[in-house]
């Protein structure tokens, strides 16, 4: 029998979430200035009171497991290099920044020599203007290009509304200079009639990867005058390129480059990080290019107050009679509301999208019963939807019109929201690179701020609120991306030879495996060679072979069965677990149950509902070992890293009761199988360990399957991974090992570098995984030790003191320094 618990897309509605950094400066265009309306005349209160309010409830001081206290740090001026132009330096001034800090001044320095560079500093350190200056100085000078149009720049963001946010910025700075700046949006959004005008005109184009590579690129000479003049490429948010989708966008820069070299251009990369360990290294695996990197951060920073809040345990028993903890969703609607009655302008990043809908539906709930009017002052932001609700609730942000905001990873980057006073995270959003970038929301004109980490009932987060220094006293992680994984190649070599046809001269630029990759793609009638160069011949667009994001083909519209009204998209690889039948969905503060899910049309029938409950997608797996790369002994066991084949099926929901998460019943689905080969870890254990662990039959099952589940929740601590990026099988006897085995794999096709990290770090993950089991006061397990919601078994059985000495007896055989650790 195998106990499983698979990633990708099953959001527990009432406990994921999510954030950003923690560091607060100043923002583009504002390191001076304060962000607050000339209205706002009272004094502010401070963090400290802020928090003290909020724990004055009746037994919530006690929910504070931590509070952290980041001091204020004064900020270092330097000038500007003197080959910056004279009117970008006005212009500057003119916004109200007389003097650059120091990373700043380096970065512009770097730009300015050629060199490409990454500025990797806290949130709101003034990044933005650190590449712009530069880029607009570039831009004024570009007389020189052939055409007579002048230099242009290409500015990424990973996502629209960053990409928006930043063009009106830019706009705003370079508005005493005229017409030399041209700066406009180009995306899925942007008006057809407007299209043509930005490739001829436009000389700062700001977009995203997805955009350059379905838009850009394959109609490059429409685009060669833009292409032939680019001096500078901005990749913002840069530490968001990682797993799967970073080496996706790794090789679409790549193409980017190779078309700019066929028109003459070689553009200088400005890249713009979080902080990160070895920001260079991962901005080099991005480009392919030598990136210097400037890490020091000059900028002043308020005071920040952090506090680990753990939600209390309530009177309802889950699964096996497990203690249940109130959701993290439901605590941290209940403190965005009282910050909103106070006042606070707060931000709560929440990783799902229906807990983002959650937390604003339950917050509006209550605030109308203090004020009606202060209900419209709380909203949901989240993807998915219509651009023109996501235009209106970025302009009701900005405006102050709006007080709380539910949000999810779509507002989390870099986009200004100046002046917030609080951030709530609602559950550890799986790194601690994210967790400082979401925190440093708050507090962005230099003032003090306060964030709050709401645990869920998950081992992680409740590692982390017990053990504060493995958040406050650890380094950010470094980045992981793979290139060269051959099922992300493979499809960007065509997309390459469409544009222009392959030769061997490309080796170089796209790798090692370039050159074992075409002849398969040849055997595939995917590409035909002819004399030196491969091309594409087929009659599709060789750009749709790639999906950037992983999201397994096209998205599922969600529909209003009632009308026909299009409500929204699901991702494809998530639909199996959102929008199933008997799926509550929820969209804009109004519920819907899924009536019917057509996968051949890939459509959601919905209609309006108010159930009494939320739905968490179950599923099964199966997994079988196709090579093993490595393997080392530990003691008589044995820890692997392969390649393994995982057949998935989402086999049934629960309905949980909406706050407290009780569970109150189980429906069966009828949902076709998925195979998805990709890389694992997986560790394995002899009968002597067994015996020697007083592990007998009866407990065998119980004890794999706990330490699988708590193994997964602890490996996000140790690899820049979500929980949902990864998955896991446990075998008391596994065919293909012939021994007891736990698997952990990546959840996405050809692997995305995660079980990689752990396999090297194994040491360290699996005794933290100890800890974390041995640590929960609980009898037999709960979710916040070994118990998940993903579990396609019911997490039946599981056995918690036998995954302690399971692991215990393990981690004996772990090799020292220079193994696997």
């Amino acid at each position: 029998m195998a106990f499983n618990h698979l990633p990708a897309g099953v959001h527990d509605a009432l406990a994921p979430l999510s954030v950003t950094p923690v560091t607060h400066s100043v923002p583009m265009a504002k390191n001076h200035r304060s962000d607050r309306s000339p209205t706002d005349t009272a004094p502010s209160p401070s963090p400290g009171e802020v928090l003290d309010r909020l724990a004055s409830g009746p037994s919530r001081s006690s929910r504070i497991t931590h509070t952290e206290h980041v001091p204020p740090r004064a900020g270092r001026h330097a000038v500007w290099p003197d080959r910056i132009r004279a009117e970008v330096i006005a212009a500057v001034q003119h916004a109200g920044i007389e003097h650059p800090w120091a990373h700043q001044a380096r970065v512009a320095e770097h730009a300015l020599d050629g060199e490409s560079v990454v500025v990797a500093t806290g949130t709101a350190s003034g990044k933005s203007l650190a590449y712009l200056v530069p880029v607009l100085s570039r831009l004024l000078d570009g007389s020189e290009a052939p055409n007579g149009r002048g230099a242009t720049a290409l500015y990424l963001a990973p996502t629209k509304a960053l990409a928006a946010d930043q063009c009106r910025s830019v706009k705003e700075l370079s508005h005493p200079l005229g017409n030399a700046v041209r700066p406009a949006v180009y995306d899925g959004d942007t008006p057809v009639e407007e299209r043509e005008w930005i490739r001829q005109y436009a000389n700062y184009v700001l977009t995203n990867p997805d955009m350059l590579h379905l838009g850009i690129l394959p109609s490059h000479p429409r685009w060669s005058s833009f292409l032939r003049a680019l001096r500078y490429v901005v990749i913002d948010e840069c530490h968001t390129y990682r797993g799967v989708f970073g080496s996706h966008v790794a090789q679409v820069l790549r193409r980017l480059r190779r078309l700019c070299a066929r028109y003459g251009a070689e553009p200088v990369f400005l890249l713009a990080s979080a902080t990160a360990a070895e920001p260079s290294v991962a901005a080099g695996r991005l480009t392919g290019v030598r990136v210097t990197e400037v890490a020091d951060d000059a900028s002043p920073r308020g005071e920040l107050v952090f506090a680990l809040w753990e939600p209390p345990l309530t009177e309802f028993q889950g699964e096996k009679g497990a203690p249940v903890r109130r959701t993290a969703t439901a605590e941290t609607a209940d403190l965005l509301t009282d910050l909103t009655v106070q006042g606070i302008r707060s931000v709560a990043f929440v990783r799902s999208r229906r807990g983002a809908e959650l937390i604003s539906v339950i917050a509006q709930e209550r605030l109308a019963e203090v004020d009606r009017s202060l209900a419209r002052r709380v909203a949901a932001y989240r993807g998915g939807y219509l651009p023109e609700e996501r235009r209106a609730l970025e302009r009701a942000l900005h405006s102050g019109e709006l007080l709380g905001l539910a949000a999810t990873t779509a507002l989390e980057l870099g986009v200004d929201v100046s002046g917030l006073d609080a951030v709530l995270i609602a559950g550890y959003p799986g790194t601690r690179a994210s967790l400082w970038q979401q925190a440093g929301r708050a507090g962005r004109s230099g003032e003090g701020a306060l964030a709050v980490l709401v645990a869920r009932d998950d081992p992680l987060d409740t590692f982390l609120v017990h053990h504060p220094e493995a958040l406050f006293d650890q380094p950010v992680e470094s980045t992981v991306l793979d290139p060269d994984n051959p099922y992300v190649l493979a499809p960007h070599l065509c997309a390459a030879a469409a544009e222009l046809p392959l030769t061997e001269e490309d080796f170089a630029l796209f790798g090692p495996a370039c050159e074992e990759l075409l002849p398969q793609l040849e055997v595939a009638q995917l590409l035909r060679r002819r004399t030196k160069a491969w091309h594409w011949t087929r009659r599709e667009r060789a750009a749709d072979l790639a999906d950037l994001r992983g999201q397994g083909g096209r998205p599922v519209q969600v529909v209003e069965a009632a009308t026909g009204r299009l409500l929204g998209t699901v991702d494809a690889g998530a639909a199996h677990t959102t929008v199933h039948e008997g799926a509550v969905h929820l969209h804009q503060g109004r519920t819907y149950l899924v009536r019917e899910l057509d996968l051949d049309d890939s459509v959601a029938l919905v209609e309006q509902a108010e159930p009494p409950y939320s739905t968490v997608a179950r599923d099964t797996t199966s997994i079988s070992v196709l090579d093993t790369d490595t393997e080392i002994p530990w003691g008589d066991g044995r820890l692997c890293y392969g390649s393994v084949e995982v057949t998935n099926q989402v086999v049934s929901f629960l309905r949980r009761r909406l706050i407290t998460g009780e569970v109150l019943g189980e429906t069966k689905l009828d949902l076709p199988p998925r195979t998805l080969r990709t890389r694992a870890v997986w560790w394995t254990v002899t009968e002597d360990q067994l015996d020697a662990a007083r592990i007998n039959p009866e407990i065998l099952g119980g004890a794999l399957h706990a330490a699988e589940h708590a193994s997964i929740g602890m490996l996000p601590l140790f690899a820049t991974c979500d929980r949902w990026d990864i998955g896991g099988v446990s075998v008391p006897l596994h065919p293909d090992t012939l021994l007891p085995t736990v698997f952990v794999y990546d959840g996405h096709p050809g692997g995305a570098g995660f079980a990689e990290r752990a396999f090297h770090t194994a040491a360290s993950w699996l005794d933290a995984t100890r800890q974390a089991i041995a640590a929960c006061e609980c009898d037999a397990g709960c979710p916040s030790c070994i118990q998940s919601p993903k579990c396609g078994n019911g997490n039946d059985p599981l056995h918690k003191r036998g995954a302690v000495r399971l692991l215990t007896e393990l981690l004996k055989g772990a090799p020292g320094e220079g193994g696997a650790t």
